[in-house]
């Protein structure tokens, strides 16, 4: 099992990496509203993942045949909020008002916690090749048959840190990049080109 554990996390971790719509919306949220904001986000994402995971022991096929009407909901509700999120970026105003600056000058994270997760959410169960990807993977490594909560748990662990991990070198990246472009100029050039990056990403999730 360990050496199964090893190659899934291994798996995941190079899957995670690639550039895809989670990590351009991630670099969206994170530009746009903060570092905090990226946190959020990534825990959406890393729920979203377990939901695919969980799916994909439990057989997650045969479940998306049958509900395929709800699955294909939850994609669109999906997109549509990223669109939302796009919209607000776009329209931004870029000068920070009193509210929106912490004491030591840095904008603060704006927009409620729940909303973040949700969007990170939505991106991974939007995106149906997380699901492939675990259906790929996990039949190669578990006995899908003889898998036990204790089997789920233990992947979700090995998943949780390391989505985690690469997400947070991400995040630690834009936050850098966002308080070295702090001039009013900058920010609208940023927003916007965030806002850009957060369409790509739902019109890819709605072609696949």
């Amino acid at each position: 099992m360990s050496a199964d554990l090893i190659a899934f996390t291994l798996a995941l971790g190079l899957a995670a990496i690639s550039p895809g719509p989670g990590i351009a919306a991630l670099l969206s949220v994170v530009l746009g509203h903060g570092a905090r904001s990226g946190v959020w986000f990534t825990m959406g994402v890393v729920l979203g993942d377990l939901v695919w995971l969980g799916g994909a022991m439990a057989g997650l096929a045969v479940l998306a045949q049958t509900m395929g009407t709800l699955f294909m909901a939850l994609k669109w509700a999906g997109i549509i909020y990223l669109c939302c999120l796009a919209w607000r970026l776009w329209t931004a105003p870029a000068a920070l008002s009193p509210k929106e600056t912490m004491n030591d000058g840095q904008p603060a994270p704006s927009g409620h916690p729940i909303n973040r997760i949700f969007a990170g959410w939505a991106v991974t169960i939007g995106n149906p090749k997380a699901m492939v990807f675990y259906l790929a993977l996990l039949p190669s490594l578990v006995d899908l048959e003889q898998a036990s909560v204790a089997t789920y748990l233990l992947f979700s662990g090995a998943a949780i840190v390391t989505l985690s991990s690469v997400f947070g070198v991400y995040i630690v990246l834009a936050a850098k990049a966002r308080q070295a472009l702090q001039s009013v100029k900058t920010r609208t050039t940023m927003n916007r080109v965030s806002a850009t990056a957060m369409v790509g990403a739902a019109a890819w999730i709605a072609t696949k």
